[in-house]
C-alpha cells in the first residue's frame, strides 16, 4: 500500500505515478510535449513522479525536472518510402519492435502507474503498445489517456492510416479519455475518423500547452529574430531561404539567430556554416539548444516551421511569427499554419500563394518587428492546456472513474 503524505491542511494526498509514452521515430515534438506534461503533472503534487518512455535519440540531451525521468527505447529510422529500419546494428525491425514492447511492458508492470498518457499513436509504434494496453485493461487500476495534438493530418489520409493500424478499435476499447491539446475552433484532429458517439463523449479539449522559460540560456544582447526549423530533419529548405535573404540584402535586419536542430545532417550543416561565416555576424548559428524557450523569450520575432511545439512557443512568448509549413509527408503543419493565419495569430508563407522566393522572405523578415503579436488576436485564451490536463488527471485518478 502506498504512503499517503499529509497536506498543509492535514488531509491525506496519495503519491501518484504517471507514465508518458511517445514513440518518437522522428523529430523532437513528441518528447518535448511529454516533457511539458510531465513537468506540470509533477509540480501539481510534490509526491508524484513521472517516467517518459521515448524513442528519441536526443532524450539524454534534455534536462528533466525533479521526479521526472525517462527510459530510452531502441531507436528506429523512417525511410523515404515510409518503411522503418532499426538504428541498432544486427537487428531487424521486428526484433527491435519486440524489444521495445518488452521494455514498455516491464516498465509498466514494475512502476505500476496510476495514469498512462499515450502520445498520438493509439497502438504505439507498429502495435508495440497493445500488449501493455490489454494488460492494463485487464488489471483495471491504471487510467489510460490518448493525447492528440491539435492537428494530425488531412481527414482522408488519417482515416486510412488509423484503419490500417487498428487505431480506431484501440481508441474505442482501451482508453478512458482522449485529450486534444488544442481548441476546437482551430481544428478537430479527429475529423473523418469513424469514432462512436460514446468515444467522442470522452474527448476533452484542453487548449494549447503554455511554455515558460525553465533554464537560462545565453542570448544576444542586440535585437534578433529567432530562426528555428524544430528538430531540423526537414528544415534545410527554410534555413537556406533565410540565409539567401541575408545574402541578397546587406541591409536586412534585425540580425538572426539560427538554431539548426539536432537532426539537420552534417554535410548540409557544414554548407550552411560556410554561408553563415560570410555574413559577418549578421546571422549566428548553433546546432541545438535544449533551452530554446529562453531564446524565444528574447527574440523580437520568429521565422519557423509549423510544428506543434514551436506554435505553442510562439503563442506562449507572444512573438510575431512567420511560418513556413512543410506539406510532406503530412499536411499537418500547413493546416495548423493556415488556420492560425486565418485567426490573425501568425503570418504564413505559402508556396502556392506567396512563392518561396528570396524576395518574399526579405519582405517577411523586414515586417516582423511591426507585425501584430498573437495576444492581439486573443492567443492568451488558447493556452489553458496544462491547467486543464492537471485537473483532468486529478479527477481521472480518483477512485471509481474507470469506465
Amino acid at each position: 500500500m502506498r504512503h499517503l503524505p499529509a497536506t498543509a491542511q492535514g488531509e491525506q494526498t496519495e503519491a501518484r505515478r504517471v507514465i508518458l509514452y511517445s514513440h518518437d521515430t522522428f523529430g523532437l515534438g513528441h518528447l518535448r510535449r511529454s516533457r511539458a506534461l510531465a513537468t506540470a503533472l509533477t509540480q501539481d503534487n510534490d509526491r508524484s513522479s513521472a517516467i517518459i518512455l521515448t524513442g528519441s535519440p536526443v532524450a539524454g540531451r534534455f534536462t528533466f525536472p525533479e521526479r521526472v525521468d525517462h527510459i530510452r527505447l531502441p531507436g528506429v529510422t523512417k525511410l523515404q518510402d515510409g518503411t522503418y529500419v532499426s538504428q541498432a546494428m544486427g537487428l531487424d525491425i521486428d526484433d527491435t519492435t519486440s524489444i521495445r514492447a518488452g521494455l514498455i511492458q516491464s516498465a509498466i508492470e514494475r512502476y505500476e502507474p496510476d495514469l498512462l498518457i499515450v502520445d498520438k499513436e493509439p497502438t504505439g509504434f507498429r502495435g508495440e503498445l497493445l500488449p501493455s494496453l490489454e494488460y492494463l485493461r485487464m488489471r483495471g487500476r491504471t487510467r489510460v489517456v490518448l493525447g492528440l495534438r491539435d492537428v494530425l493530418d488531412e481527414p482522408e489520409v488519417l482515416e486510412a492510416e488509423w484503419a490500417r493500424k487498428g487505431a480506431v478499435a484501440a481508441t474505442e476499447n482501451l482508453y478512458d479519455e482522449i485529450w486534444v491539446y488544442g481548441v476546437r475552433d482551430v481544428y478537430d484532429p479527429t475529423e473523418g475518423l469513424p469514432l462512436s458517439d460514446e468515444a467522442r463523449a470522452r474527448i476533452h479539449w484542453t487548449g494549447y500547452l503554455r511554455r515558460q522559460v525553465t533554464d537560462a540560456s545565453d542570448i544576444p544582447q542586440s535585437p534578433y529574430i529567432l530562426v528555428t526549423p524544430g528538430g531540423g530533419g526537414d528544415g534545410a529548405a527554410m534555413v537556406s531561404l533565410v540565409l539567401s535573404a541575408y545574402e541578397q540584402d546587406p541591409d536586412l535586419g534585425p540580425d538572426a539567430m539560427l538554431i539548426y536542430g539536432p537532426f539537420l545532417s552534417g554535410e548540409v550543416r557544414d554548407a550552411f556554416d560556410a554561408r553563415v561565416a560570410k555574413l559577418n555576424g549578421r546571422v549566428t548559428a548553433v546546432g541545438f539548444d535544449s533551452r530554446i524557450e529562453a531564446l524565444f523569450a528574447g527574440a523580437v520575432g520568429v521565422v519557423c516551421m509549423g510544428g506543434y511545439n514551436t506554435f505553442c512557443e510562439v503563442l506562449s512568448f507572444d512573438k510575431p511569427a512567420v511560418i513556413l509549413p512543410r506539406t510532406k509527408p503530412r499536411l499537418e503543419q500547413w493546416i495548423r499554419a493556415s488556420r492560425a493565419e486565418g485567426l490573425g495569430l501568425v503570418r504564413m508563407l505559402d508556396e502556392s500563394r506567396d512563392g518561396m522566393t528570396t524576395d518574399s522572405m526579405i519582405r517577411a523578415i523586414r515586417a516582423l518587428p511591426d507585425q501584430r503579436k498573437p495576444s492581439e488576436a486573443g492567443a492568451d485564451g488558447l493556452l489553458d492546456g496544462l491547467g486543464v490536463v492537471v485537473e483532468r488527471a486529478r479527477r481521472l485518478m480518483e477512485k471509481g472513474t474507470v469506465r
